[in-house]
């Protein structure tokens, strides 16, 4: 038990050192970019700029910022279940790094939400027109995909979170 407390608060720490470097790039951010012309950190690729989203992850959902700020609590306790289902066994960390990253993009971003109305966006990937992110919202992509492979594709890992489903497979097969 002492072990699992232990781990939990790691990655508790991890996350919140995740959540400070999310809010530190937006403070940046807000006080060098606001106003400010895009700039180009890697010529036709990369620029940092200053854009108010209003909606969700890559500007999802415009004006909707209450909605969001409902939602994300939802997604987050959602994540803590998974991530307290994980087997406690150590060749797990990558799911429950995976569950850590999308926690910390989601108070990342609902702390903009609560305290200034929107979140804060930064980055902009020229050669495809993406729509402009941030940190967090890169903590959410990457967590996302990353805990959907796992699970898609790593069995050992989704009979031991989902036992009781693997019985009923095998009563209705």
């Amino acid at each position: 038990m002492k072990k699992k407390i232990g781990r939990a608060l790691l990655y508790t720490a991890g996350a919140a050192f995740l959540v400070w470097l999310d809010q530190w790039t937006k403070a940046l951010t807000l006080a060098l970019r606001k106003g400010q012309p895009q700039f180009e950190l890697i010529r036709g690729v990369l620029h940092l700029t200053y854009v108010e989203n209003r909606g969700a992850i890559f500007g999802i959902g415009q004006n909707s910022t209450t909605f969001f700020a409902v939602l994300t609590p939802v997604c987050l306790a959602f994540v803590i279940y998974l991530y307290i289902k994980t087997p406690d066994e150590r060749k797990f960390w990558w799911f429950r790094a995976l569950c850590m990253l999308i926690a910390a993009g989601a108070v990342g971003n609902l702390t903009d939400r609560l305290s200034l109305g929107f979140v804060v966006d930064m980055i902009y990937f020229v050669p495809i027109d993406f729509p402009v992110f941030n940190v967090a919202d890169c903590y959410v992509t990457v967590g996302t995909f990353g805990l959907a492979a796992l699970l898609l594709f790593w069995k050992e890992l989704g009979d031991k979170m989902f036992p009781e489903t693997e019985k009923k497979d095998k009563n209705h097969g």
